[in-house]
C-alpha cells in the first residue's frame, strides 16, 4: 500500500512561519502533479497549492502571497513554505500524491 509522510505541521504564532514536507515512494512521485489541502473543524476539504509535473504551481487566493509550494523530484518530496501566518490557517494539513492521501498533520495558529 502507498504511503504518503508528511510532517512539519505544529504550534505557531501569528505572523510565523512553517515549513511542511510530503514524501512518497519514487513509484508515484515524479511524473504526477500533486499538492496541499487542509481542513478546518466543521469546514470541509479545500485546496491549497497544487504543482504540477512539470513544477507549475496554483495557490488559493486566501493564500496567495504567503505560502509557495515546491517539490524535489530527486527526494521524492513536495512542500509547503507557509508564511504570515494567520489563525484561519488553523487546520490538518493532508497531502496527496496521484490521488493518494497522506494522513495529515495539524497546524495551530494562535492570534
Amino acid at each position: 500500500q502507498v504511503q504518503l509522510v508528511e510532517s512539519g505541521g505544529g504550534l505557531v504564532q501569528a505572523g510565523g512561519s512553517l515549513r511542511l514536507s510530503c514524501a512518497a515512494p519514487g513509484s508515484i512521485f515524479s511524473f504526477n502533479d500533486m499538492g496541499w489541502y487542509r481542513q478546518a473543524p466543521g469546514k470541509q476539504r479545500e485546496a491549497v497549492a497544487l504543482i504540477s509535473s512539470g513544477g507549475r504551481a496554483i495557490y488559493a487566493d486566501s493564500v496567495k502571497g504567503r505560502f509557495i509550494i515546491s517539490r524535489d523530484n530527486a527526494k521524492y518530496t513536495m512542500y509547503l513554505e507557509m508564511n504570515s501566518l494567520k489563525s484561519e490557517d488553523s487546520a490538518v494539513y493532508y497531502c496527496n500524491v496521484a490521488g493518494t492521501w497522506g494522513k495529515g498533520t495539524l497546524v495551530t495558529v494562535s492570534s
